[in-house]
């Protein structure tokens, strides 16, 4: 099911109702949270992602991603850059899936 376009799809529509497993909706909920109402991010946050099987260090990896996209995508929309066509982020996505991200 990874790498599915239909799973995709699903999660941007609905992630409640996705076929995306509990442990992963349990982080785009924090995820969700941290771009929509930051400064109620709690302990219990936290807690609710460990008792779904994240790790401390999961967790922080997910906090940066989300802030460096944040950081990024306000940066980008300042600064005038012109977005991507759909067809350039599926050819670049691919050349991602199938080289990662490092240039070699």
């Amino acid at each position: 099911m990874l790498g599915s376009e239909e799973l995709v799809w699903g999660v941007l529509r609905d992630l409640e109702t996705s076929g995306l497993a509990e442990k992963e909706k349990a982080l785009f909920r924090f995820v969700a949270k941290m771009n929509h109402d930051s400064p109620k991010i709690s302990a219990d946050d936290i807690a609710q992602l460990h008792a779904a099987g994240w790790t401390d260090e999961a967790i922080y990896c997910a906090i940066t991603v989300c802030a460096l996209f944040n950081f990024y995508n306000r940066w980008i929309d300042a600064a005038g850059v012109h977005a991507m066509s759909e067809e350039a982020h599926r050819v670049y996505g691919a050349r991602t899936a199938q080289h990662g991200y490092s240039r070699k």
